[in-house]
């Protein structure tokens, strides 16, 4: 959901410079994911169920590893899409698989159902508010980048906004939550005073400032969206002419994630175009 970044705005992607700790089942599968090992992620996942078949975050996980899956899939996820609005606005390139939709938004359905009960007597249960975060989270990003359904991604974006400011009031809170809050701030930043006037955020200023601040919080101290705040971040500085600050975070991923093709792809490309700027530069 973005003016220029609305993608990001309807958004629920170690830790600093490494990898994710596994200490659980699910931070396992979280490494995995950002690794583009899909298989390997359900097979933890397929394990960890047989012995809590309540965690909601196992389905809120499949369902994020099935929208990395198919944008991935689609060409979605390389920073081309999100440097040129015009293809983030575009549905007539996309392929959508409808398999996977369906299989994508039973994962959500089944981490909401399994969340709201959890909350109902545990209100302050992190993992089930995490696991709801993420599932609305995944539903907003495919509704916006695959569906092109900008008002229902709009309504799904607060939903998120809620559960993600939720996070950072537990104790201790979970700081993942500012990856969300932090995107959104980028993102109204980047409109325009006539689409400010209809979309409308609490507690959003429009200051991307802020936005960098927040995802580098996520960044610092995220337990699961780190890797993630680093390539939101990576991407706002390639939009803000800034491709130095892009390669660093872009290596510190490549080292965390050596097995993500993704990313290498990324790193030839801006490494290929800070070169054509210097050439420019000495002419």
């Amino acid at each position: 959901m973005n003016g220029i970044l609305l993608i990001f705005l309807l958004s629920a992607f170690a830790g600093p410079s490494q990898s994710l700790k596994a200490s659980t089942p699910i931070d396992t599968a979280f490494n995995r994911l950002y690794n583009f090992d899909f298989a390997g992620l359900n097979e933890i996942l397929d394990a960890h169920v047989r012995t809590h078949p309540e965690d909601p975050s196992v389905y809120s996980t499949r369902a994020l590893a099935l929208l990395f899956s198919e944008l991935h899939r689609m060409g979605i996820l390389e920073t081309d899409f999100f440097i040129d609005d015009k293809q983030i606005t575009d549905k007539s390139r996309l392929k959508p698989d409808p398999a996977v939709r369906t299989q994508l938004f039973q994962m959500t359905g089944e981490a909401r159902r399994r969340a709201a009960s959890i909350l109902a007597s545990a209100p302050a249960d992190a993992n089930a508010m995490f696991a709801m975060s993420v599932a609305t989270g995944v539903e907003t990003d495919y509704t916006v980048l695959v569906e092109k359904k900008y008002l229902r991604g709009f309504s799904l974006s607060r939903e998120s906004q809620g559960y993600a400011r939720k996070l950072l009031t537990l104790e201790p809170p979970l700081d993942d939550g500012y990856l969300t809050v932090g995107m959104v701030e980028y993102v109204v930043g980047n409109m325009n005073w006539f689409f400010r006037l209809f979309a409308r955020f609490d507690q959003i200023e429009g200051s991307k400032g802020k936005a960098v601040e927040n995802l580098n919080r996520v960044v610092a101290t995220g337990r699961y969206f780190a890797p993630l705040a680093k390539l939101m971040l990576s991407i706002i500085y390639l939009r803000e002419h800034q491709p130095e600050k892009t390669l660093e975070f872009l290596t510190e991923l490549e080292h965390d994630f050596p097995e993500n093709p993704l990313i290498r792809l990324e790193i030839r490309k801006v490494t290929a175009s800070i070169n054509r700027l210097q050439k420019e530069k000495v002419r």
